[in-house]
């Protein structure tokens, strides 16, 4: 005899179960239960149907967040674009260390996660909707500006480190990347390169406009300033940049690298080559890691404001989670000259 029990009911604890039984994006769910006019009153009739069906209320996490502290914010790394690079990467400690600092002094603990979203379309979702954590920081952009947007619509206890753009909706923390890619490229000319080229990756949004800005300045002075493009991945940074600089010192007498860390790599690539820094090629980095003194010669760097960045963004997000609305911060880059021009 056949059974005619019905089937379980799937089990719906977060957005992203109820965006797989409707069909739809997280994002769109996100932005249906919190009533936003972008999406059409069919669809929306239709998420918050099967919403009640489910026992699913409009909001139901961000007012469980209100409801329950738990006293542990989330910090997660997304790496869409450089998929094998690491969180020892040491841009990455360093600010890690100074958010931990910042948050233990209000109280918090933090919940770290690393992800690669090509391999995980809903990486966010899941984590803000665990019940584990009050907010959350996402430590950069990488390729994932539109599904920061779509999350911030129906997510209000998010800061995001990374770029910030006109009209934007989710709140960032950063430097003027643009304005800094500027004042490496005005050193460089300065200093009297005239053949420029930008290491680095322009997928991420950071990194596009280190080179813009740096482009901007160059064609200003009738100089074309050429990428090569670069990763973060620790394994493979050195034989990568290897062959970057070979090719380098045939045409080139600039290099404004898009991290410390890229600067470091091609310092050390030009030393074997038998190219001296700055005489043959001048060099300019970005962030000012503590270990750009300490290199041979020292790095000359655009310096961003990494401590106090990690102190605005635990602050904000602390502002956010007791209701707030804020606005992004833009943080001005300052050029710090060294050896390396």
């Amino acid at each position: 005899m056949a059974d005619k029990r019905p089937s379980a009911t799937p089990a719906v604890r977060t957005i992203t179960d109820l965006a797989k039984i409707a069909g739809v994006s997280a994002g769109t769910v996100s932005r249906a239960l919190s009533g936003n006019s972008l999406v059409n009153t069919k669809t929306r009739e239709r998420i918050e149907t099967i919403a009640r069906e489910h026992g699913f209320r409009p909001n139901q996490m961000a007012s469980r967040l209100r409801r329950q502290k738990t006293g542990v914010i989330g910090i997660i790394i997304p790496l869409g674009h450089e998929q094998k690079q690491q969180v020892s990467d040491t841009f990455f400690l360093t600010l890690l260390g100074h958010l931990a600092d910042a948050l233990t002094e209000r109280g918090y603990d933090l919940m770290l996660r690393r992800v690669v979203p090509a391999s995980d379309e809903d990486w966010l979702d899941p984590f803000i909707g665990s019940g584990m954590i009050d907010g959350v920081i996402v430590v950069g952009q990488s390729d994932q500006f539109d599904h920061l947007e779509d999350v911030a619509d129906g997510y209000r206890p998010m800061v995001v480190w990374g770029q910030h753009r006109e009209g934007q909706r989710h709140c960032v923390v950063g430097s003027d990347n643009l304005l800094g890619g500027k004042l490496a490229a005005e050193k460089l000319i300065a200093s009297g390169a005239k053949k420029l080229a930008f290491v680095g990756d322009t997928n991420a949004p950071e990194f596009a406009a280190r080179f813009s800005g740096a482009r901007q300045v160059a064609a200003s002075f009738g100089i074309d300033l050429t990428e090569l493009p670069a990763h973060l991945a620790t394994s493979g940074m050195t034989t990568e940049v290897a062959g970057l600089m070979r090719e380098a010192v045939r045409k080139f007498d600039g290099i404004f690298a898009a991290t410390d860390l890229l600067a470091l790599a091609c310092l050390g690539e030009l030393r074997k080559l038998n190219h001296v820094v700055p005489d043959d090629i001048k060099l300019v980095g970005f962030d000012d890691l503590p270990i750009a003194q300490q290199t041979v010669p020292p790095l000359t760097t655009v310096r961003q404001d990494i401590a106090g960045g990690a102190r605005a963004m635990v602050d904000l997000l602390v502002r956010r989670i007791s209701g707030e609305d804020t606005e992004s911060i833009v943080m001005p880059p300052k050029l710090v000259v060294r050896g390396t021009t």
